[in-house]
């Protein structure tokens, strides 16, 4: 997991090659133009959700991917997101294989405060709760950005 700035991306030249461009969009694109859907930029390769809702009081089935790294990113709120190690996940809830995403239980109690022009990008092997509340629940809009591993 990597929790920075988006003044930082820089630093993220010489790692994943996905992980860059999708920092570079993120850092680049003027998303106040975009409707709140799925958007492709290079196939499944690389595309991106922009969604808005309320943040909730807490999320208790943690997530994981197997195929894509996720960028999450505020645009405008406060969200709590729990991270946690998939490894120390108690067992299955779900599984999507379609959307790539396996739901689970177990402990993603390290909160991580995501606010506008800061990112969490996410392996397949860190879990994570998004869409949870800090203070309070409270709208956000947030995109997430889907880089294939």
């Amino acid at each position: 997991m990597i929790f920075d700035s988006l003044d930082h991306i820089d630093v993220y030249k010489n790692t994943h090659p996905g992980l860059y461009r999708g920092l570079k969009l993120l850092a680049e694109t003027d998303f106040s133009q975009l409707e709140d859907r799925w958007h492709e930029v290079d196939g499944k390769e690389l595309y991106f959700l922009l969604q808005t809702y309320e943040t909730q009081p807490d999320n208790p089935t943690p997530e994981t991917h197997d195929q894509y790294i996720d960028i999450q990113c505020l645009l405008s709120g406060v969200e709590a997101l729990g991270v946690g190690l998939r490894e120390e996940m108690t067992d299955v809830a779900e599984v999507h294989p379609e959307r790539d995403i396996c739901l689970h239980h177990g402990p993603a109690d390290t909160k991580i405060i995501l606010t506008p022009g800061k990112f969490a990008a996410l392996f397949p092997g860190d879990a994570h709760a998004p869409n949870m509340a800090w203070d309070a629940p409270t709208r956000v809009r947030k995109v997430v950005v889907k880089v294939r591993v």
